[in-house]
């Protein structure tokens, strides 16, 4: 095991078992955005002239038509600003699309409520069936790997691009940002680069119960390739094209529609939280936060030093984090004992599932030499 050692610059440290440092202590997240997303990531009048582009493209291919692109929303901060920049920035006409996985927390819904009645737009929520959802939920815990997101994310992701192919929308507007985002959390960490198909079949036929008739399932290939270019759908980025700060797009949204903000990225589902906040930190001693930290330091949001105070302690109160377990355990109908003996299980990760992860591994060497992802991908 190697020795302990966090970076000079940021809080990323040897929790990512393959992090790399320099000869003065910087890792090379830090580095990586220093050399190859800074210099590429223009929130000035450049930035202008390409969200300018970006919007009289998407106008001119939604003409006469309802709704001229589509948007995920969660309640959460990304892609609540991101719908406030569609609507009032870019004069767009988006569709507002929730998917309801059965853990959105009140705050969230509220949140959604307020976007949609102060923007004037149209909302579509689609519900997973939560017997499903479930139980494809039950068997990536009894699976024992770090990306208990995998089901929750599935969802999301698949759901809106299996609509907007449906109902042949063009342009997929996310709320992926270099601001909030430039340190990519790593692979051991639980983020599983894409849906992968194989993993989540090869995993629900070990450990699931029921069949997945209408869970949304639509793989990494499908969307990377199939769909963009074979469907000829645009996935665009807008906020990497205007200055996205958080605590000033917070103040904005709160101002202008009464939107709440949260005590912390990706709190707008109850799974999530619970999930980021205790699950991942004390079974596998991965801390997310680190990673979410990082990018404020790199994009000058935070200090050092008031990253490492903060990540010094759990970000929700013990009793709180205790009862949500209980919650959690209960809601997938686990007694808290067969949730605690799921906990104390040996550690796996996907690759110990049927995995098409190096074909996800070529793809995403090629996206990077071809500058359409700038950060740092392990």
């Amino acid at each position: 095991m190697r020795d302990y050692k966090v970076c000079s610059c940021c809080i990323m440290d040897t929790s990512d078992p393959n992090i790399e440092f320099d000869t003065e202590g910087k890792c090379e997240y830090c580095n990586n955005f220093s050399s190859n997303i800074q210099p590429n990531w223009h929130t000035d009048v450049r930035g202008e002239a390409e969200l300018k582009k970006i919007s009289d493209k998407i106008k001119l291919d939604g003409k006469n038509r309802d709704f001229d692109c589509i948007i995920g929303l969660s309640g959460g901060l990304d892609s609540s600003y991101l719908a406030y920049i569609a609507k009032e920035k870019m004069g767009l006409r988006p569709l507002l699309f929730h998917v309801d996985a059965g853990w959105n927390t009140d705050q969230a819904v509220s949140n959604i409520e307020k976007l949609v009645d102060g923007l004037g737009l149209d909302l579509y929520t689609e519900v997973i069936n939560w017997e499903e959802m479930k139980d494809l939920q039950v068997s990536f815990f009894k699976a024992q790997v770090p990306d208990q997101d995998f089901p929750q994310d599935t969802a999301f992701f698949s759901g809106l691009y299996k609509f907007a192919n449906a109902h042949k929308i063009k342009y997929v507007l996310t709320g992926g940002n270099y601001s909030t985002e430039c340190c990519r959390e790593p692979e051991e960490w639980g983020a599983y680069p894409g849906i992968d198909k194989l993993v989540i079949k090869d995993v629900h036929k070990k450990f699931g119960k029921r069949n997945l008739k209408s869970f949304p399932i639509v793989d990494i290939l499908t969307y990377k390739i199939f769909y963009r270019y074979f469907r000829g759908m645009k996935v665009e980025r807008p906020l990497n094209s205007v200055p996205y700060i958080k605590h000033e797009a917070e103040a904005t949204l709160e101002h202008l529609f009464g939107w709440k903000k949260f005590q912390h990225k990706h709190h707008e589902s109850r799974f999530t939280r619970f999930y980021e906040d205790y699950w991942m930190p004390r079974k596998f001693g991965y801390d997310k936060r680190r990673a979410h930290f990082s990018s404020l330091i790199m994009t000058g949001q935070m200090t050092r030093d008031e990253a490492v105070e903060r990540i010094s302690k759990p970000e929700l109160d013990e009793q709180f984090l205790k009862s949500e377990f209980e919650y959690v355990a209960h809601k997938l109908d686990l007694t808290v004992n067969e949730f605690q003996e799921i906990f104390d299980g040996s550690n796996k990760t996907c690759l110990d599932y049927k995995n098409k992860r190096f074909l996800i591994g070529i793809g995403a060497r090629i996206m990077g030499a071809l500058g359409l992802e700038r950060r740092l991908f392990r």
